[in-house]
């Protein structure tokens, strides 16, 4: 057991881990822009909805490849080390597969439910203008801090992982 099970670290503030959302979104425009150049590449695709269902699967596996692996190896991805955060077990180890891949597909669970809310909600008032409040969705992640009692985001929660702030820690 490690002595960050005696001495556990504290969880970063909402605003930071915002911050460092906002970084992960701009790495990966990056990574989904690559991607999909390979995709269209192989592909020969001219239109973007062209294999759609495989280029949604594509990009989500993609994704989920580039967490779980940053989890696995270090437990922080390129802006949760700008960030000095670390994702990690309650006792201070890195997730296992079975636990970042429960991660990574938990963290989906919020936005989507609120992404289907908010098309159901643009059909029955016909105003087509809501669906633009996807961009949105990612928030919801923060709504459940607010009920935890350790702000833990729920899919953290329920995979039993946490985010931990490494700046108490950091040698000066």
């Amino acid at each position: 057991m490690s002595a960050e099970a005696f001495f556990p670290l504290p969880s970063p503030s909402r605003w930071r881990r915002f911050l460092c959302m906002l970084y992960e979104g701009i790495l990966l425009f990056g990574i989904v822009f690559g991607v999909l150049l390979i995709f269209d590449f192989l592909t020969q695709s001219r239109h973007a909805l062209f294999l759609r269902d495989a280029r949604q699967v594509v990009l989500f596996l993609s994704i989920g490849l580039y967490f779980l692996l940053c989890w696995r190896r270090t437990g922080q991805t390129l802006p949760m080390k700008t960030w000095h955060m670390r994702l990690q077990m309650p006792d201070g180890t890195k997730p296992s597969w079975p636990r970042a891949f429960a991660r990574y597909l938990l963290a989906w669970l919020l936005p989507l439910i609120t992404a289907f809310f908010l098309q159901v909600i643009a059909i029955l008032t016909q105003q087509a203008w809501v669906t633009l409040l996807i961009v949105f969705t990612p928030l919801t992640l923060f709504i459940w801090t607010w009920f935890d009692k350790d702000q833990l985001f729920l899919h953290d929660r329920l995979a039993g992982t946490r985010i931990v702030d490494l700046r108490p820690h950091i040698k000066k």
